[in-house]
């Protein structure tokens, strides 16, 4: 029988990190995991025991995110996947958006993963093995009205996480981003709102229309946990997997956009190029 292994999972209080948390303890792996209060683990406690350790944590708290992973690693003998899924979902036109709501959605969805990455990361280099698994989406990759702080953030995650990848492959180190693309988990409705502008009305008309017409499909959220598992278990994960069907035809158009734009304006690119060599 294969070792089992142990995960730490942020954020596993609901949506799809708590159908992972589940799958990952049904699978015969130990799960550490994380929600701000630690009460909503009980039924898994009761059904896994000592295969599971409930943690509070406020992942913006950088020493509150050390102390739960040291916690983890004397609780199990070191962590050896780690699942960044904290974060949220804000809602709002770039300039709707208040500075306070604006840098919550960076804490939690960016620096929330970066300080768990760094926490687990001693351990992983020391082992030289692991795995980190970077919970992003769609929007990590394309930007949509309405919605840009939020893609602002998983933006960020994806260059840090790509980066970090390049970085860390000596060490035996895997980092994948994980996007998915539309799942009915709650979270656009348990997200914050800004106050809205009746001079952006226009700006969510074009989410909300975008969305109908993107033809995405939401996806059955319990299909996600054997991805997740099948992406744990590969000998040389990817750096980027979608998560649900509709995605890449939706990437192929927004890179082909970008690479034709681009080309449109190389004359200029070429002009700002200069002649530094005097050819």
């Amino acid at each position: 029988m294969a070792t089992a292994r142990t995960w730490f999972i942020t954020g596993a209080s609901r949506g799809l990190a708590a159908l992972w948390a589940e799958a990952v303890l049904e699978h015969g792996d130990q799960v550490a995991a994380t929600a701000r209060d630690a009460a909503v683990f009980k039924p898994l406690a009761d059904r896994y025991g000592s295969r599971l350790l409930p943690l509070e944590l406020d992942v913006t708290d950088r020493a509150a995110v050390d102390a739960a992973v040291h916690t983890a690693e004397q609780h199990f003998g070191g962590i050896d996947i780690l699942v960044d899924n904290t974060g949220h979902m804000l809602h709002g036109a770039v300039e709707e958006v208040s500075a306070e709501q604006a840098r919550a959605q960076m804490d939690v969805n960016y620096f929330g993963a970066l300080w768990t990455t760094r926490a687990v990361l001693p351990g992983m280099r020391e082992r030289r093995s692991g795995r980190i698994l970077q919970a992003s989406s769609i929007g990590g990759l394309v930007a949509y009205p309405a919605l840009g702080i939020y893609q602002a953030s998983k933006w960020a995650l994806e260059a840090m996480s790509q980066s970090l990848a390049a970085e860390v492959e000596v060490y035996g180190i895997h980092v994948t981003l994980i996007e998915p693309i539309m799942f009915p988990t709650g979270l656009a409705a348990a997200s914050p709102q800004s106050q809205p502008n009746p001079a952006y009305t226009h700006a969510r008309e074009a989410l909300y229309a975008g969305a109908s017409a993107s033809g995405f499909v939401p996806g059955d959220p319990a299909a996600t946990s054997a991805a997740l598992l099948a992406v744990a278990d590969a000998p040389k994960p990817p750096l980027r997997v979608l998560f649900g069907a509709g995605g890449l035809d939706a990437l192929r158009t927004e890179f082909a956009g970008r690479l034709a734009g681009l080309e449109e304006w190389d004359h200029i690119s070429r002009l700002a190029q200069g002649n530094p060599a005097g050819k």
